[in-house]
């Protein structure tokens, strides 16, 4: 969990991290330092699918805990000022889009891959119109649950079989190799890795038809997957455009939230 305050909305100030707790009340204490007078509003990202209201969390895999929980209310009784929520992937990606790698172009795919999958389309510096929000991680690469069989058995209450969300995520990888990505050193599976991701972005690509792919989350960010093997995967399989999007590594590291909820300032009534 990250947190940044910004005195005039244009820049960020005193940024500060701590481990998400599992239980969503026990943030309060760790947000006290930034509780003052004065604050004009509060901007959240958070993983998961939010409700069409965005007050509380539907699903989130990764804080199974937090779902249900009157999430915004809470905040606003708190901080007592005006709350924001949004999914923390699409977040990201406005800032990648605004700020960062996407900066000079104009429809964006944004994907974090790291504890889960997640990512957003970002169209002329706005998340773009949805319904429910994106879930890229959540689409089906495989239908019959034949790569990896075992993973019938592997959270199947929260990840959707098949999905490349189900086999290269963080927590997938930890599950069918018994080890975090950092500790995983054989190359032939993090090629199988690249190539599966290579696969999910040529979904992307003729779902959402992007000036540029953004890749982020810490299993990028930390070269443990190879934005270029990546692409050279792609070229070989992509055959629909008569050119591939722009694929980049996000540039504003694990800030890209902070910088989306920066953006999304714009749209608040200070």
């Amino acid at each position: 969990m990250r947190v940044a305050t910004s005195g005039d909305g244009t820049l960020l100030d005193q940024i500060k991290s701590f481990d998400t707790p599992k239980n969503f009340d026990e943030i309060f204490s760790l947000l006290m330092p930034f509780k003052r007078e004065g604050i004009k509003a509060v901007l959240c990202g958070i993983a998961g699918v939010l409700d069409k209201e965005k007050l509380m969390l539907l699903r989130s895999p990764n804080l199974p805990e937090w779902v249900g929980k009157p999430i915004k209310k809470k905040l606003q009784e708190f901080f007592n000022t005006q709350i924001y929520l949004e999914n923390d992937a699409a977040l990201a990606g406005l800032g990648e889009a605004c700020y960062g790698a996407g900066r000079d172009y104009g429809i964006v795919s944004y994907l974090t891959i790291s504890t889960g999958i997640g990512g957003a389309r970002i169209v002329d510096k706005k998340i773009d119109a949805n319904s429910w929000g994106f879930e890229p991680g959540q689409q089906i690469i495989d239908l019959d649950v034949t790569i990896w069989p075992e993973s019938k058995n592997f959270n199947s209450e929260n990840l959707t079989l098949g999905s490349i969300e189900s086999y290269i995520s963080g927590s997938a990888l930890g599950v069918r190799y018994g080890a975090y990505p950092f500790e995983i050193k054989d190359p032939q599976i993090w090629n199988e890795v690249e190539k599966l991701l290579a696969v999910a972005l040529n979904n992307v690509i003729v779902f959402w038809s992007p000036d540029i792919i953004i890749l982020g989350g810490g299993m990028v960010l930390d070269s443990a997957i190879s934005v270029d093997n990546v692409k050279d995967n792609l070229k070989k399989s992509f055959k629909v455009f008569p050119e591939l999007p722009v694929i980049l590594k996000a540039e504003l590291g694990d800030k890209s939230g902070l910088y989306g909820g920066l953006k999304m300032v714009d749209k608040v009534k200070l």
